[in-house]
């Protein structure tokens, strides 16, 4: 339960993503530096952060021992996710953008069978490949039926071309984010924190956001000072906050591929603090009829979630103490 109220705060401030990265298209701006200068300025902070904590060297010995999955990781996880939906933002509200971005509630379910995780056995540790979870696929097609609502109220508006543009990059990102989140947790393999990891894949994918504002500065121009100011926002609240506050929640459920799969889903709440946030701040209109409905489907979805999670532990822990209770009764021989 502490992992998917870790999992809402740490989407609470993702919503800032969405509703500035809109301000900034609407004032003029490229997503080119909607994107790049998120992780630009996420550097700083994140290297202050770590290197208080002494763990600077820790950081540079593993990138020196995995470059390559480092680099291809880290390009996967931050890049494929956050250059997609900065570019989404161009075309749509920032709650139709963040409606979308659920699809990574299924997106992460599907990917399970391609981990592996670690069983005590009677003969040491064993490495066992992760089973489909059936019971939170299907909550989280809850979740999409509810997302899918959501992009009725704009898709009549749209042409298909208009619509793939709009959606696409979105489903690029989705897929991106848990797929590089959760094989870089098993290259770190439990050696670095939450605050170490966050700092290497940023540095790592650092040459391809200083490429990227290269090639914006001369094709687009420099950014302005509001977009710079509210670049710099995005960087402190969903880049250094929420970034480390989901991946706390993602390393606390790594060993459960249903609880993962819970934490994950707590992003659907996204869509609720994004359209709060636009309606106050950006005067969009309220969502209505059928997208009121997904909305209502997808936080259906995140309390089921919630629940089966709170009860799969409670079964784990219940197993657990009565297998304890075994061995201390267990007769001593000879």
């Amino acid at each position: 339960m502490k992992e998917i109220i870790i999992g809402i705060f740490a989407s609470m401030f993702f919503a800032v993503t969405f509703i500035l990265n809109r301000s900034m298209e609407l004032s003029g701006g490229s997503w080119i530096w909607s994107s790049s200068l998120r992780f630009i300025f996420m550097i700083p902070f994140l290297f202050l952060i770590v290197l208080a904590r002494k763990n600077i060297k820790q950081v540079l010995l593993e990138i020196k021992k995995h470059p390559f999955q480092w680099m291809c990781w880290s390009f996967v996880g931050f890049v494929l996710f956050y250059a997609p939906l900065t570019f989404a933002a161009s075309y749509g509200p920032g709650w139709l953008v963040a409606g979308s971005w659920q699809l990574t509630i299924v997106a992460g379910t599907l990917l399970g069978p391609l981990f592996f995780h670690t069983i005590h056995t009677k003969d040491g540790q064993k490495m066992v490949r992760n089973t489909l979870q059936i019971k939170a696929l299907f909550i989280s097609f809850v979740i999409i039926i509810g997302v899918a609502l959501i992009q009725l109220q704009k898709a009549s508006q749209l042409s298909i071309s208009e619509l793939i543009i709009d959606v696409l990059p979105v489903m690029i990102a989705a897929v991106a984010y848990p797929l590089g989140n959760r094989k870089m947790m098993e290259v770190c393999g439990g050696r670095l924190d939450t605050f170490q990891r966050v700092f290497g894949m940023t540095f790592v994918s650092l040459p391809f956001w200083i490429s990227l504002s290269i090639f914006g500065a001369v094709n687009v121009g420099m950014p302005s000072n509001e977009q710079v100011l509210q670049s710099f926002i995005v960087a402190i609240c969903s880049g250094v906050i929420a970034t480390t506050l989901f991946f706390i929640a993602t390393d606390r459920a790594k060993d459960h591929q249903g609880n993962l799969a819970a934490v994950e889903a707590t992003q659907s709440s996204q869509v609720i603090f994004v359209m709060i946030g636009e309606t106050l701040l950006l005067s969009s209109p309220l969502p209505k009829n059928w997208t009121l409905v997904g909305l209502i489907l997808i936080i259906v979805g995140m309390l089921l979630h919630s629940y089966f999670t709170q009860k799969s532990t409670r079964n784990r822990l219940t197993h657990f103490a009565g297998n304890h209770e075994l061995k201390q009764e267990a007769p001593v021989k000879g």
